[in-house]
């Protein structure tokens, strides 16, 4: 097939999506082209990968594909105004919910719901996803699973990596990958922080970077708290290696890459129970309702005080984590839903 892949500016998760599936696809035998912005091909290292890169400016040339799958709601409908009258079948995988409220989360709903009614099928990232696609009005919509890229193996000495993050043999490190944003709900994080203030030796380890680090590093100061912000890092598999515990205060999340990676690392996870979250860590994880400070605190403190229960979680993430689809797998789902796209469906 000629295949179209269309997306937005992402320097993260969708655009790794894409970047594991473009030379999976172009392996089997398939003719894959991407349009994107600069910034996301040069994000995603596209171009090393053996596929054509246009820009969004040319995406009426998608016109010519066998199928077009576009990642996202603006790439949906980006993708749906290029191909309006005669066109390929379009595929638009939702890796994201809107949230929150005001004007643009308004118009992201307006924007959702044309989209949802525009593609052939929808892929949802999350069975939250699917139902509320179907809601939309989809004509077709099912669960579409986007696999963790292989992790790395650690190369770091974790007690040195410890040392220099000045962590002593007793400390308990919990570690944070996440963007600095509202969705990631890090006052929840700092408010657990607060409330473990009884236990020094439990530090907090916070990798990334976002709008919000001068309110967070203005609270930790104020309040004293063992939280340290460490910025953008390219260690995240020694970091995981290296750390206690993990610790997820999202709002929503699909299948997040950090729960991935933490269960694939054998490091136990504290996660707020969130969009897909559930249904992807099942009872390989310490879920705790959003918001609920004293649960999540009271988990880190028990499995601080537990060696024995930390393993047992941490065997227990290997166990779920090798019931995951990896990438080839996820590649393979992908072609069996363009052909799926491509059958008659009688609009909802």
């Amino acid at each position: 097939m000629r295949v179209a892949q269309v997306l937005t500016a992402s320097t993260g998760g969708i655009g790794r999506h894409v970047a594991s599936l473009l030379p999976r696809l172009r392996d089997r035998g398939h003719q894959v082209r991407v349009y994107c912005p600069e910034v996301t091909a040069d994000a995603q290292g596209f171009a090393e990968l053996g596929v054509e890169v246009r820009g969004l400016r040319d995406l009426h040339q998608a016109r010519a594909a066998d199928v077009v799958h576009a990642h996202g709601f603006k790439a949906g409908a980006l993708a749906a105004a290029a191909l309006v009258g005669a066109r390929p079948p379009l595929v638009v995988t939702w890796h994201n919910a809107i949230l929150g409220r005001g004007s643009s989360a308004t118009a992201g709903r307006l924007l959702q719901r044309g989209v949802a009614r525009a593609a052939d099928l929808t892929l949802g990232a999350s069975s939250d996803l699917v139902a509320e696609a179907l809601l939309l009005g989809a004509r077709r919509a099912r669960l579409g699973a986007v696999a963790a890229p292989t992790l790395p193996l650690s190369v770091a000495d974790p007690v040195a990596l410890r040392r220099s993050l000045d962590l002593g043999p007793a400390d308990v490190a919990v570690l944070t990958v996440s963007r600095l944003a509202p969705q990631k709900n890090l006052a929840m994080l700092l408010d657990v922080a607060a409330a473990l203030a009884d236990r020094p030796a439990v530090r907090f380890l916070v990798v990334g970077e976002g709008p919000e680090r001068p309110g967070l590093e203005q609270r930790i100061a104020a309040e004293s708290l063992p939280v340290s912000l460490l910025g953008r890092r390219d260690d995240i598999p020694d970091l995981l290696a290296a750390a206690d515990l993990a610790l997820l205060t999202s709002t929503w999340e699909a299948r997040a890459l950090v729960a991935q990676e933490a269960l694939l690392a054998g490091l136990p996870l504290v996660s707020t129970a969130v969009g897909g979250i559930p249904e992807l860590v099942g009872d390989a994880a310490d879920l705790v309702d959003l918001g609920d400070v004293p649960g999540a605190a009271g988990a880190l403190r028990r499995l601080a005080d537990d060696p024995a229960e930390r393993e047992r979680l941490a065997a227990a993430g290997r166990i779920r984590a090798a019931t995951w689809p990896d990438e080839d797998e996820v590649a393979d789902d992908v072609l069996a839903a363009y052909v799926e796209a491509s059958r008659p469906a009688r609009r909802r």
